[in-house]
């Protein structure tokens, strides 16, 4: 019924309950989960989950802008040989972010630039982190675009405008994740206006979780939580919200 199209399960916060979390989320009718890679660190856990439950997690790789640094061709590479691996069902976690630190903002559009290619020559989506950088990564994407390029960029909760800019690019999504259900961020109102039909749905587990649960850790059972928000925003019923986003998520992942 519904697809988290953006969960960290691997994350050492889940070490203690991992299997029992999985199986809360198959409960509450989450019946896919994509799995966004990090760094080299994330690959080994990742990896494992996935091959554990090759029918429920899919795991992506790529280098998140957050793991930019001065020199970054050892790790590129790395990215680069398992992507030509095939398995992995997208390039990310990748993309621009300005909140923590500018130092490589240089480093990071080079980073993001050359991922972004190897989307297109291996006909994977890509899965964008755009922090406090929606001008430059949507800059970056419109520069890159082509028939052959879709993606989703990831825990969107910019403007109506930002959301038509994204849309208009062809392929992509708008990743609605738990900021929806917060009273002052913005999302369920930008949403009002935007309608669910580019939408697909995330938790980015184990952040962001949505009310109730805001302030704790975010698990992929909390889907439908997110699902409901977004319903509410557009006028539509739960069931309705869970078939369009599942539908866009089997189209955005080819699967």
């Amino acid at each position: 019924m519904f697809i988290d199209t953006h969960a960290h399960l691997y994350h050492q916060q889940f070490a203690s309950d991992r299997e029992a979390m999985l199986e809360r989320a198959i409960a509450a009718g989450v019946g896919r989960l994509y799995l966004p890679n990090v760094d080299h660190e994330s690959i080994e856990v990742m990896d494992a989950l996935a091959a554990a439950h090759p029918d429920t997690c899919f795991p992506m790789m790529g280098l998140h802008p957050c793991s930019v640094g001065e020199t970054n061709d050892a790790a590129m590479a790395e990215v680069e040989r398992l992507l030509r691996t095939g398995r992995y069902c997208a390039v990310g976690e990748i993309g621009i972010d300005l909140y923590w630190d500018k130092t490589w903002i240089d480093q990071q559009q080079q980073v993001f630039r050359q991922q972004v290619r190897w989307a297109k020559e291996l006909d994977l989506p890509i899965v964008i982190h755009c922090r406090n950088s929606f001008a430059e990564t949507i800059r970056i994407v419109e520069e890159e675009n082509t028939d052959a390029l879709r993606g989703v960029f990831h825990c969107f909760t910019g403007s109506p405008e930002e959301a038509r800019r994204i849309i208009a690019l062809g392929g992509f999504m708008l990743g609605i994740g738990g900021v929806i259900t917060y009273p002052k961020g913005g999302l369920f109102e930008t949403m009002q206006v935007v309608g669910p039909e580019h939408c697909v749905l995330e938790t980015d587990a184990p952040y962001l979780a949505p009310v109730p649960y805001r302030g704790k850790r975010n698990e992929s059972a909390y889907i439908p939580h997110i699902a409901e928000k977004l319903a509410l925003a557009t006028g539509r019923t739960v069931a309705e919200i869970a078939a369009i986003t599942t539908a866009n998520a089997e189209r955005l992942f080819h699967r």
